[in-house]
């Protein structure tokens, strides 16, 4: 039976452990920070409030790949006001245009609405590729914390487009060529995350709400359904894209006292992902903090480091990964 926290803990864990931890303070300032006007602002790809996405175009006389942003919060908070400067920067210099979304919180709509709306907006980009000199063959997914998780269950999910759709954006591929992430949990499996993790980090705060579950149903079988389906390494298969993967928390095992939430974005996540790609020859490159050597510019090192992958993977990219 997973531990029920007192809502007064729940709270307090919730101020000191939102799944926003993955990016430090000063990247979420700089995100906030002058960056170029995108081409075109808070255009609606969906039926809901938040189904909104900016997008700023890479100069070019042909069709450019894209790389679509997916913030962080814990499905809870966020906003695509988030996008790094340094990301934005470096992929417009390197001919990639830049796409960022907003998607249903937890708190609107549980599990799955924040993975379906973030396919739609990407089937929407593909939707009016023509028209902002888009390549819908090379497509990409970035995000810290919960916006790296949807960006992997979307990378690695069956293709969601129905080609019997009336609807000419649902017609559209989710399918994308590479991921690049931060922090990213890849399974949202309670009992995975105490297996792999250990301590308290399956306590965290948010996925309650995530799931739209009440306390008494957390060991349910509809619970356990949600938790598999939830989870990025659930569907992974040969055919799917290579993957980025940053983490910043220390790769020590947790202490005997951490606290509810604490580890939710430990770099063990990303080796049970390795440790799954690796015999299926699906590219998964690892970085941590501690493997750049200027501490005090560790964000722009490593948005230099992953836009060096998308490059190598929607420059020389002409054919979409194949259908699942």
């Amino acid at each position: 039976m997973l531990p029920i926290l007192p809502m007064r803990l729940v709270a307090l864990a919730a101020l000191a452990f939102g799944l926003t931890a993955a990016i430090p303070a000063q990247a979420q300032r700089d995100a906030r920070s002058a960056k170029p006007e995108p081409d075109l602002k808070d255009v609606r790809y969906g039926p809901y409030e938040r189904n909104v996405l900016d997008l700023w175009k890479a100069k070019s006389d042909s069709p450019t790949p894209l790389v679509v942003f997916i913030h962080g919060g814990g499905f809870r908070a966020g906003d695509k006001a988030n996008l790094a400067p340094a990301l934005l920067k470096h992929c417009l210099e390197s001919g990639i245009s830049v796409a960022a979304i907003n998607y249903r919180l937890s708190h609107q709509a549980p599990f799955p609405a924040p993975m379906l709306d973030s396919a739609r907006a990407i089937q929407f980009l593909r939707s009016r590729a023509g028209e902002w000199n888009l390549d819908p063959k090379r497509v990409a997914a970035t995000g810290g914390s919960a916006g790296a998780g949807i960006s992997l269950w979307i990378g690695f999910h069956d293709d969601l487009a129905n080609p019997q759709s009336e609807d000419p954006v649902t017609r559209q591929s989710s399918r994308l060529s590479c991921m690049g992430v931060v922090g990213a949990q890849t399974s949202y499996d309670p009992r995975t995350i105490k297996e792999w993790i250990g301590g308290r980090a399956h306590e965290h705060p948010a996925l309650m709400a995530f799931y739209g579950l009440k306390a008494d149903e957390l060991d349910s079988p509809r619970a356990h359904k949600l938790y598999e389906e939830a989870s990025p390494i659930h569907y992974v298969s040969a055919d799917d894209p290579p993957v980025f993967l940053f983490y910043q928390e220390s790769k020590e095992p947790l202490p005997a006292d951490a606290r509810p939430g604490q580890g939710i974005h430990h770099p063990r996540f990303g080796e049970k992902l390795k440790e799954k790609l690796d015999p299926l020859g699906i590219e998964c490159v690892i970085r941590h903090r501690d493997d750049y050597q200027d501490q005090s510019n560790i964000m722009d090192a490593m948005y230099r480091d992953m836009v060096s992958f998308f490059r190598r993977h929607l420059l020389r990219e002409a054919t979409p990964r194949p259908e699942k």
